[in-house]
């Protein structure tokens, strides 16, 4: 699943050993990833969205950003099989970079990053909006599902970038504005301040805050309404793991950016590496769509109950369980 970059310089065999090598450690990467990442990553996310669905009237605000995080990792779900066995991964490439296929498997790449970074964001500081000012409803399910709504829309309006450069690749007219635009260095600064920055600024800010109020004892703390204490524990595991997992992806964004701002071009060796950290750094970033579901499955103690509560109503149908009706007719009576 890989081919080595080729030069106009001549290769010594330790530089094409070299090359073979980091080609077969990501090649198996890859394998692995599809074979074992990918199926489970489909089925997590795919049962995090319909158990929490299935229950939509005990959905919690964390729960709401989680679905969101879910259903961006079905489209990476959907994006990583066709993205892992194309151009850079295979010696049998069936699309080249100005293609229809790999602009839109780009634009799907960068709304996912950015949904699922902007709902990590937003939760940690919907989490201490939560801690600090509990039932003022400024935090609740019903704003927290309009907000994810906005988080989509701007995720595509961001990605724009990326639609342009696919129109100008099929206009034959003003060629000299669209040359303009295809600028890629920019496209990958956009990316890389709005889907990296921005967050890890305000993820920042949030645990500060997060970490001193948790300092400060109050009464409010034995609220019974406030939120389990289990999802400050999930909330630092998934910020940690997220940013662990896309960090990398980024810095090869900022690595491009500024060899093409400097008009240094990366050659032979260095080449090589560069695009063996490429790949292995979207490895990473499609591991997201893995971790995260398995993290929520279990660290997020309400799932249990509402995944037996689901099986509950597919083993018994619409009529309901026997146990359920004699608890309903003890309530009534």
């Amino acid at each position: 699943m890989w081919g080595c970059v080729s030069s106009n310089e001549t290769d010594d065999s330790s530089d094409h050993r070299l090359c073979q090598d980091l080609g077969l450690i990501l090649s198996l990467s890859s394998l692995f990833y599809l074979i074992v990442c990918f199926p489970i990553g489909l089925y997590y996310n795919a049962l995090v969205v319909t158990v929490n669905l299935c229950n939509k009237v005990s959905m919690t605000m964390p729960d709401v950003y989680f679905v969101n995080i879910a259903i961006a990792g079905l489209v990476l779900n959907m994006v990583a099989p066709v993205q892992l066995l194309g151009p850079g991964y295979t010696h049998w490439a069936t699309w080249d970079f100005n293609n229809e296929v790999y602009i839109t498997l780009l634009i799907l790449f960068n709304i996912s990053s950015l949904v699922i970074m902007y709902s990590t964001t937003l939760l940690s500081l919907d989490y201490y909006i939560e801690r600090a000012l509990p039932r003022t409803y400024m935090s609740s399910v019903y704003n927290t599902k309009h907000v994810c709504g906005f988080i989509w829309g701007g995720a595509v309006l961001t990605s724009f970038s990326s639609l342009l450069f696919y129109v100008c690749n099929h206009v034959s007219t003003k060629i000299i504005e669209c040359s303009k635009m295809q600028n890629k260095e920019a496209a990958d600064a956009i990316m890389m301040f709005i889907g990296y920055v921005v967050p890890a600024i305000a993820v920042f800010y949030a645990l500060v805050l997060i970490l001193r109020i948790r300092k400060e004892s109050t009464p409010l703390d034995q609220d019974s309404g406030r939120l389990d204490p289990s999802v400050h524990r999930l909330l630092l595991v998934s910020v940690g793991v997220q940013f662990a997992l896309w960090t990398p992806y980024y810095a090869t964004l900022l690595v491009h950016m500024l060899s093409g701002i400097q008009g240094r071009h990366l050659h032979g060796q260095h080449l090589r590496m560069y695009y063996f950290v490429r790949g292995l750094s979207k490895l990473l970033a499609f591991s997201s769509s893995f971790a995260m579901p398995l993290m929520y499955r279990h660290m997020n103690k309400s799932f249990s109950r509402k995944l037996r509560r689901l099986l509950n109503k597919l083993h018994c149908g619409k009529q309901g369980c026997s146990q359920e009706r004699s608890a309903e007719q003890q309530v009534v009576t």
